[in-house]
């Protein structure tokens, strides 16, 4: 693999579950891929995949083959929406929710074949904070963390990130506001959490935007579509693209930061 090519690897996160973290994946994704990356999208939910039940996609092989050494990794790629890729995880699989730290980094080894065709990797994560969640967010460079207006996502978004930064130094952590009214509730919701973790921790938030709530999303999740495919022109497909517009002059990672070799070696420090 070349080690001129830095690869954008994107944490998306949530803390708790039913955030919308996975719709933003993979719409985030799409709409990179409009603006000419190379997208992967690794469902990182390794017990719970549905990134391939969210977009009605069949997929032949999932992360559970390539650790079984029954396939490689360009085996399990599978075609998404807009022009992504996708790296479906297994469903239903308890074995896949138990991985050591070793056999976490032998999945994601098989990523550096990949380097080369990559421009930026998303990891859709898992809800909580596992020891396969944190090994997810340790290896990315960016942690965009998916937060709603509700009490218990405020105080996962906090645990998690107390968790990251007292344990493992991450001090930097870009927050999305999702399925709010408008700018105004997102900035409270941004708000609520900046107060906590300034009184008690040592860490940066960025506040990247909201996406609105909006009927388009829940309709295309029906429809096994993405959002942006499905409703192209409406409020959350503009949102979404207004982050792909931040997302792209976000730094680039400078080596071996954020390169797929970074991405493995920190998943086998873990």
């Amino acid at each position: 693999m070349s080690k001129a090519h830095p690869v954008q690897v994107i944490a998306v996160t949530g803390g708790k579950g039913g955030v919308g973290k996975s719709n933003i994946s993979v719409n985030l994704g799409i709409a990179l891929a409009e603006k000419g990356k190379r997208v992967v999208l690794l469902d990182a939910d390794l017990g719970l995949g549905n990134l391939d039940v969210l977009l009605g996609i069949t997929a032949r092989h999932t992360l559970q083959d390539v650790l079984a050494g029954e396939c490689d990794l360009r085996d399990v790629l599978v075609n998404g929406p807009g022009g992504i890729r996708i790296v479906p995880a297994s469903s239903g699989t308890q074995r896949m929710t138990q991985l050591s730290p070793m056999e976490h980094a032998g999945l994601i080894n098989a990523f550096s074949e990949l380097g080369d065709q990559i421009d930026v990797l998303i990891v859709d994560t898992a809800a909580g904070i596992s020891e396969s969640v944190v090994s997810f967010l340790r290896a990315s460079q960016e942690l965009l963390l998916v937060v709603c207006d509700e009490p218990t996502s405020i105080t996962d978004a906090y645990a998690l990130i107390k968790l990251m930064n007292r344990d493992y130094g991450t001090n930097r952590f870009r927050i999305l506001a999702n399925q709010v009214s408008g700018e105004q509730e997102g900035r409270v919701l941004f708000d609520k959490l900046t107060r906590v973790t300034e009184r008690f921790l040592d860490v940066a938030l960025q506040y990247v935007g909201i996406v609105p709530y909006d009927e388009a999303v829940k309709k295309s999740v029906q429809r096994q579509k993405a959002v942006l495919e499905a409703y192209p022109r409406g409020k959350a497909s503009v949102a979404i693209r207004a982050l792909a517009d931040q997302v792209e002059n976000w730094p680039l990672p400078v080596a071996p930061r954020g390169h797929l070799e970074f991405f493995v070696e920190r998943l086998v420090e873990v």
